[in-house]
């Protein structure tokens, strides 16, 4: 027998007695190890730190790892049939041969198309005319054979349409492959490159491919590299290096095709370097990297559109001539005016006009703005919802495609004409058995303990009654200035048609309400993305949306570091959490610069090792709070691979909890072993899982049925 399995045997075993001797199986204890981790601010005692493996090779933690999704197993077995149940009604909801709405770039019409039943989708192109006969780029049903995770996360056609370049995972540490095929033989080339990023831009050569490598420790990405078909890679040369680890990138090429862009980002920098596209070597900066200075630049009429908060927090559009980019930022000349109210998220530059994407009492909305500085705003029927600008390729028409949807409404693909306001429905995403008339969403405004007012957008079935009884499932995320906008989920669906209320709190740190909204959530004021989730909560119990003991909350990624402060910081508000792939060792992360992501997130959290940081990460982080007490049902999700959370965060926080806490309360630790950040590839296999946790949480909130 090997190591590996006298472990899991050990484990098994140890499970096993303990069932027989106490009736029922008893939850993994992992075991406690001393160490110590030294910062400049002071030491701290991590027990579980043994659970970190890079190799993900190591035969006692795995099997500590498979203990606990054998134990999630026999806690979950009697909720099977309404696992499956639930998965089946989500399946019910979606179409399964449907296909996206055919979009026009460079003479060839594209189109993603799903076929019954499969968890992928084949991409297909027509040459002239979306009526034309179909050519095949990519068979991901047959790609992804063989696989226990797919991703084919971008692509792109060169300039001439006869070469495709894309990347490719087959893992989920979105440590991609790329590859270049030829669309007239649908044969590979032998050109392979590994360890990149998801972003490939070719120059007008149609033999040169531009990508970004990734450091193989840290999966930054920190080179960008030019690839020549054919030639070997380590060949390749290097256009720039980033040697700022607290900067990432990317490129791209400008909406007229003519220049190819180095955008360098940080939480509160950026820096765009620019070179025409016939010829993708010298790079020219728009404008030097300075703290506190955020742009992007697009290329459109002659001149360069500027996103940016120069004199704008909440952003602003500006402008310069070819002839004066040099110049820098003395010589960007105002589009729109600042604004206080309106915060601009993106725009997308068109042949005499400019499409602007906005954000203004928490929706998400599009606006025209023509040469003449006339504006003319989208309009929207429901009080909470989103619009957004969708796939653009062609500048040279009078079409702006965007997409609307609400909590109620599902999401409608759009075309507006800029210059008469004529407004035409593409597709409206069909959902089967779905009726939008027999629910109902609401925009109410949550009073935080500071008294600020915190958006918060609903929906529920119309015969729902407000009587303070109803269980309630609270979301949010609330990091990195990322907006948490509504939609129709056909695996929310289930819940809403048994009673439940569903609420999105759109809490400080995310950007709803601005930048202003984002900086009053992160760094020294994190703590207020906490408040403000459990101040939506008491609000929605008290205004008798909800039964108090009846409430479900659910956040993922930075989002589950959400959980994990609410439930150090209100345990008795909730009666059931979700955290999926959470981030909860906060200080140990921050402190290891060599773990994937680390360096990029000193502006969105601190460095601990300036201790005004270290002290007040340490007073929230879910890990080291983790006290003697009582603590809601919880179900905690993560994957093995993932690059961005890594697994044993949450490995470490449930042992954690499972030593210290005073309860009862089933605490559960499901590990997806061949998933990344985004859990399992495929279509329906997410369903899948969250009807698991639903299934859970529908028990927890005493809704079985």
């Amino acid at each position: 027998m090997t190591m590996r399995k006298m472990l899991l045997a050990g484990v098994a075993l140890a499970v096993s007695t303990s069932a027989v001797a106490q009736g029922a199986p008893s939850a993994p204890r992992a075991a406690k190890k001393p160490h110590e981790v030294s910062s400049p601010n002071g030491i701290r005692s991590d027990e579980y730190y043994w659970l970190r493996d890079d190799t993900r090779k190591n035969p006692e933690m795995l099997a500590y790892l498979q203990a606990e999704n054998a134990y999630a197993d026999t806690q979950l077995a009697t909720l099977k049939p309404l696992q499956d149940t639930l998965y089946q009604e989500t399946v019910s909801h979606i179409k399964q041969d449907d296909s996206s709405v055919p979009y026009l770039k460079n003479g060839y019409w594209y189109q993603t198309r799903f076929e019954t039943g499969a968890d992928y989708p084949v991409i297909e192109r027509r040459k002239g005319d979306r009526n034309a006969p179909a050519e095949l780029m990519f068979d991901q049903p047959a790609m992804a054979k063989g696989h226990n995770f797919f991703a084919l996360s971008a692509w792109a056609v060169s300039p001439d349409n006869r070469m495709v370049a894309y990347a490719e995972d087959v893992v989920g540490r979105r440590q991609y492959t790329l590859k270049i095929k030829d669309l007239a033989t649908g044969q590979l080339m032998a050109d392979t490159i590994t360890n990149a990023e998801p972003n490939i831009v070719w120059a007008d050569d149609n033999r040169t491919i531009l990508y970004v490598a990734k450091d193989p420790t840290t999966l930054r990405g920190y080179k960008v590299m030019a690839h020549v078909l054919g030639t070997p890679v380590a060949q390749d040369k290097m256009l720039y290096e980033e040697k700022d680890d607290t900067f990432q990138m990317g490129i791209t090429r400008t909406s007229d095709d003519r220049f190819v862009c180095i955008i360098v980002q940080s939480t509160v920098s950026d820096e765009q370097r620019c070179a025409p596209a016939t010829s993708p070597a010298a790079f020219q900066t728009l404008a030097p990297r300075q703290r506190e200075l955020r742009y992007e630049a697009d290329h459109m009429d002659g001149r360069w559109i500027v996103r940016t908060n120069l004199r704008a927090k909440n952003y602003t559009l500006m402008t310069v001539a070819d002839g004066d980019a040099a110049r820098g930022t003395g010589a960007w000349k105002d589009l729109t005016p600042a604004s206080d109210t309106v915060f601009i998220e993106g725009f997308k530059p068109f042949t005499g006009f400019i499409a602007i994407d906005q954000r203004e009492g928490g929706n998400r909305m599009i606006r025209v703005l023509d040469a003449t500085g006339k504006s003319l705003p989208v309009k929207a029927d429901e009080p909470a919802y989103r619009m957004a600008l969708d796939v653009n390729e062609e500048p040279d028409t009078a079409w702006v495609r965007y997409t609307y949807g609400s909590l109620v409404t599902p999401t409608t693909t759009y075309e507006v004409n800029a210059k008469t306001g004529e407004r035409r429905v593409l597709k409206v995403a069909p959902v089967p058995g779905y009726d939008p008339a027999n629910y109902i969403t609401e925009r109410v405004w949550a009073t935080a303990r500071d008294g600020t007012k915190i958006p918060v957008s609903l929906v529920h079935r119309k015969d729902v009654k407000r009587d303070g009884t109803a269980p309630l499932f609270q979301y949010a995320y609330g990091s990195y200035g990322i907006s948490t906008d509504p939609a129709v989920d056909p695996g929310r669906i289930g819940l809403l048609d048994r009673g439940v209320v569903y609420a999105i709190a759109h809490i400080r740190g995310g950007q709803e309400m601005g930048r202003q909204w984002y900086d009053d959530g992160h760094l020294l004021n994190k703590k207020n993305s906490f408040t403000d989730f459990i101040d939506v909560t008491r609000y929605l119990v008290a205004q008798k949306y909800a039964a108090k003991g009846r409430v479900a909350a659910m956040g993922g990624s930075a989002g589950g570091l959400l959980m994990g402060g609410v439930a150090n910081m209100a345990p008795e508000d909730y009666k059931v959490i979700v955290a999926q792939v959470p981030f909860v060792d906060v200080v140990t992360t921050m402190l290891d610069a060599s773990i994937p992501l680390t360096t990029f997130e000193y502006d969105e959290w601190g460095n601990p090792a300036q201790k005004q940081y270290y002290d007040y990460m340490l007073s929230y982080s879910p890990y080291d709070q983790v006290a003697a007490k009582a603590y809601p049902a919880m179900y905690v999700g993560t994957g093995l691979w993932d690059s961005q959370v890594q697994y044993y965060e949450p490995a470490k926080w449930v042992a954690r909890l499972r030593d210290k806490k005073t309860d009862n309360n089933p605490l559960l630790f499901r590990v997806n072993m061949e998933a990344g950040h985004g859990g399992k590839s495929g279509r329906f296999e997410r369903y899948r899982q969250n009807a698991e946790w639903g299934a859970f949480v529908l028990q927890q909130l005493n809704v079985v049925k």
